[in-house]
């Protein structure tokens, strides 16, 4: 059992109510409502985007071999044959479309990696991108051909690209075809 306490002196008593003298009483025993922790940053989602976008900066290593006329062709292993056959063949919907006509590489890169953002936000399937032929320029050579067909390799959202049908622009366009961002029923 504990022992009660002595009950304090006349003095002490004194010393003691001169010390809490300016103490107010708590308007309420309990603790003040915690506001929850804010979200917690995604740094390794800020970090890939910040390679992508690094990456992207990198320019085709022999962009002189891209001919004027060739077509564009690529898609991630493990593709189905006829998903690629179907966007050779124009038979997706197209969501979006981003015209790089007359923009310098700099500027055509900045507005393709916001482009293909904005698109995976709005969870866009097909979109089309034109690069241009060349005609216009100095050598009446593509200019962004090459670096597009780079930029869209390097780019995880990115399953496949192809040149366009000859209606939406042939050589000079082309056809990309984004991951799905969710789930859908099969």
């Amino acid at each position: 059992m504990r022992k009660k306490p002595a009950p304090l002196s006349h003095e002490e008593s004194d010393l003691f109510r001169s010390a809490v003298a300016d103490v107010r009483p708590l308007e309420s025993d309990r603790l003040p409502v915690m506001l929850p922790p804010p979200p917690p940053l995604p740094q390794k989602r800020q970090e890939d985007e910040r390679q992508v976008l690094q990456d992207m900066l990198s320019d085709p290593e022999y962009p002189e071999l891209l001919e004027t006329g060739e077509e564009l062709l690529f898609a991630r292993t493990g593709l189905q044959h006829n998903v690629l056959r179907k966007l050779r063949r124009g038979q997706y919907a197209i969501g979006a479309e981003l015209d790089l006509h007359g923009l310098t590489a700099a500027a055509a890169r900045e507005q393709l990696a916001a482009f293909l953002t904005a698109c995976r936000q709005r969870d866009l399937r097909c979109v089309r991108i034109i690069h241009g032929k060349g005609n216009g320029s100095v050598q009446r050579r593509p200019v962004l051909k090459g670096k597009v067909n780079h930029w869209l390799q390097q780019r995880d959202e990115v399953l496949a690209f192809c040149s366009a049908r000859p209606v939406d622009g042939g050589t000079g366009a082309v056809y990309v075809l984004l991951k799905r961002t969710t789930a859908h029923p099969a």
